[in-house]
C-alpha cells in the first residue's frame, strides 16, 4: 500500500513538474535560462582578454613641460609599450583623461627632477597599474634598478569605493523601474483587459501614456532621492545631478512603456525586459574595465547616462557641457513614446 502511495505522489510530481516547466516555455520565461548565460559568455567575449602589460598605454606629454632627457627618449623609443600624445597644457590634458583619449598624462615632479608625476583616471584600474609595471621595467632595463621614475599618482576621480560605485547603483535603478517595473505594470493591465477598459472611457490613449510616463519618473525619483539620503554623498553640481536623472528615468519609462506593450501577459514582460536589462546594464558599467566594450557601449542609450552621472559627480559638469548625451537620451525618450503611441492607437495589437 505504501509503494502504491509514493508512486502516485512520485507520478503526481513528475507531472506537476513538467506542467510548470510547459507553463515556463508558454510564457517564455524559459528563454532567460538561455539568454543569460549567453549573453554573459558573449560579455565575457568583449571584456579585453589579453594581458594589459602587452597593451600599449596611450600616454600624454605636455609641450611646455621639460622633461628629462633620458626618460623623455626612453619613452619615445618604446613605441611598442606607449603610444604618445602631446598635448598643450595641463588642463587640456586632464580633459583628454576625463575623454579617454589617454590613458595618463605625465608631469615632472618638483620634488626630484628625475622622478614623474603621473596623473589618471583612477588609481585602482588595470590602466594605471599596467602604465606603472610598464615604467618600472624600462627603467630596470635602461639604469638596472629597482627605482621607478613614478613618485607620485593622482587621481582625478576622487572619493572612496562606494562613491565611484555610486553611479551604476544610480543606473540600476533606473533601469529596473524601466525594464522591470515599468513594462509588467503595462502588461498586467494588458492581460487583465484593464487597458481595453479605461480606452471605453473618456479618456485618450495620449493621457494614459503620459501617466504612466509620469509614474515611472516619479518612481525613479523617489527611489533616487531615498537612496541619496541614505548614503549622503556630497557633490558639486546638484541641479544637474537631479536634471539628468529626470531626462534618463523619461528616456527610460518611455522605453518600459513600449516594451510592455509589445507584451501579452506580464510574465513575457518581465522576460522581455530582462533581456533588455542585461545589455543596458552590463556594457555600461564594465566599460571603465575594456577598451573594447568603450566602443561598444556608446550606441546604447544607458551608457550615455551612466557617463554623464559620472562627470556630474566627480568632474562638476554642468548640462550644457553634456548636451549630447541628454539630446540622445530625449530622442531615445521621444522616439519610443511615439512608439508606444503608435501600438496603442492600432487597439489589434494589444
Amino acid at each position: 500500500m505504501m509503494m502504491i502511495i509514493i508512486k502516485m505522489m512520485l507520478k503526481n510530481i513528475i507531472t506537476l513538474t513538467l506542467n510548470d516547466l510547459a507553463i515556463a516555455f508558454k510564457n517564455r520565461t524559459m528563454y532567460l535560462i538561455f539568454f543569460i548565460p549567453f549573453f554573459i559568455f558573449l560579455s565575457f567575449k568583449l571584456i579585453d582578454h589579453e594581458e594589459t602589460s602587452f597593451q600599449k598605454a596611450r600616454i600624454g606629454l605636455v609641450q611646455t613641460e621639460i622633461y628629462t632627457q633620458i626618460i623623455l627618449q626612453t619613452i619615445k623609443s618604446a613605441d611598442s609599450v606607449f603610444k604618445i600624445f602631446r598635448v598643450s597644457n595641463n588642463e587640456e590634458g586632464k580633459t583628454w583623461l576625463k575623454e579617454k583619449k589617454i590613458d595618463g598624462l605625465l608631469l615632472m615632479s618638483d620634488k626630484n627632477q628625475n622622478s614623474l608625476i603621473l596623473i589618471v583616471l583612477k588609481k585602482e584600474s588595470y590602466v594605471t597599474i599596467s602604465i606603472i609595471q610598464k615604467f618600472a621595467a624600462l627603467q630596470k632595463m635602461v639604469e638596472g634598478n629597482n627605482l621607478n621614475w613614478i613618485s607620485d599618482i593622482i587621481s582625478l576621480q576622487k572619493g572612496g569605493i562606494q562613491k565611484q560605485s555610486f553611479p551604476i547603483w544610480i543606473l540600476m535603478i533606473v533601469l529596473l523601474v524601466g525594464f522591470i517595473i515599468i513594462p509588467a505594470q503595462v502588461a498586467e493591465e494588458k492581460e487583465k483587459k484593464l487597458l481595453q477598459a479605461l480606452l471605453q472611457t473618456p479618456m485618450r490613449e495620449i493621457e494614459w501614456l503620459f501617466a504612466k510616463l509620469f509614474s515611472g519618473v516619479i518612481l525613479t525619483v523617489v527611489a533616487v532621492i531615498f537612496l541619496q539620503l541614505l548614503c549622503k554623498f556630497n557633490f558639486g553640481n546638484i541641479f544637474s545631478y537631479f536634471a539628468f536623472i529626470g531626462i534618463g528615468s523619461f528616456c527610460f519609462s518611455a522605453y518600459g512603456i513600449f516594451l510592455g506593450l509589445l507584451c501579452r501577459n506580464q510574465a513575457s514582460a518581465r522576460t522581455l525586459g530582462v533581456i533588455f536589462y542585461l545589455p543596458h546594464l552590463l556594457p555600461s558599467a564594465l566599460s571603465d574595465f575594456s577598451k573594447t566594450l568603450t566602443s561598444v557601449a556608446p550606441f546604447l542609450p544607458s551608457y550615455h547616462f551612466y557617463e554623464s552621472i559620472k562627470a556630474i559627480m566627480f568632474d562638476e559638469y554642468q548640462t550644457s557641457n553634456l548636451s549630447f548625451k541628454w539630446t540622445y537620451l530625449l530622442l531615445v525618450g521621444f522616439l519610443t513614446f511615439f512608439f508606444s503611441y503608435i501600438l496603442i492607437k492600432k487597439r489589434f495589437l494589444i
